[in-house]
């Protein structure tokens, strides 16, 4: 009689679960939970408590999942405070670091924005939850490939991708109403002022092993020039930033 109740309750049990519900399912059902966690607490404690406090560059970077763009080995480590590989010799960028350069573009929902150096494509993603439009460039033919591949999976069709030289910048698209580099040149490349829309920002690092972030905006023709923060970025490749 025993084994007859014991067979039953078994019985119950499993048919109460939901018949889709594997051990993989549950396995990635537990993953999501745990990367959700860690992204809240990623923003509250890496980018909320250092003064990021624009509401739409907090809720972009509650809503795109940063560890979709590590590679998978680095992947535990997603919501570190810090910069990660991604092959190739490149990096995502620092958590906060695209938190306050995104702060620093102020992206209205109308604007159309350029990026150079897509990398793995989370600065894009970011950009892409703000702006009506998003041009991105990266000179390396497998990192365009992948970010592209992984931008589209994830639904975004307001985020365009090139493979080439970000020195000169986009100019099909141009004017744009911000600009946001994510390698650094030696100097600020002229073709990027140049394609800087009138009340545009661009923000870009600048410099050799270490650099200084710097924010400019044009008003009346003219560009302003103002340093934020010293940063350490990889450098700008390419022909065009090699002859200068």
């Amino acid at each position: 009689m025993k084994d007859v109740l014991v067979s039953l309750a078994c019985f119950i049990v499993l048919s109460m679960a939901p018949a889709c519900m594997s051990a993989d399912d549950s396995s990635k059902t537990a993953d999501s939970a745990n990367y959700d966690r860690q992204r809240r607490d990623m923003v509250e404690s890496q980018i909320r408590a250092r003064g990021i406090s624009d509401p739409g560059v907090l809720d972009a970077m509650l809503v795109v999942e940063r560890h979709l763009f590590v590679p998978g080995y680095y992947r535990k480590y997603s919501y570190t405070d810090g910069p990660l590989p991604i092959g190739k010799d490149q990096t995502i960028s620092q958590p906060y670091i695209v938190a306050l350069m995104t702060e620093l573009l102020d992206v209205d929902s109308t604007d159309k924005v350029l990026e150079i150096g897509t990398g793995s494509g989370y600065q894009a993603a970011i950009l892409g939850e703000l702006a009506d439009s998003v041009f991105t460039i990266e000179i390396i033919p497998e990192l365009a490939e992948q970010a592209e591949k992984l931008l589209e999976k994830l639904g975004y069709t307001n985020i365009f991708v090139r493979c080439g030289d970000g020195f000169v910048g986009w100019e099909e698209h141009a004017p744009y109403d911000g600009i946001i580099v994510t390698c650094a040149p030696t100097e600020i490349p002229e073709p990027l002022l140049t394609q800087l829309a009138e009340g545009g920002r661009l923000v870009i690092p600048v410099g050799t092993m270490w650099q200084e972030l710097i924010l400019v905006t044009k008003t009346d023709g003219e560009t302003r020039r103002e340093s934020v923060i010293p940063v350490r970025f990889v450098p700008m490749t390419g022909e065009a930033a090699e002859k200068k």
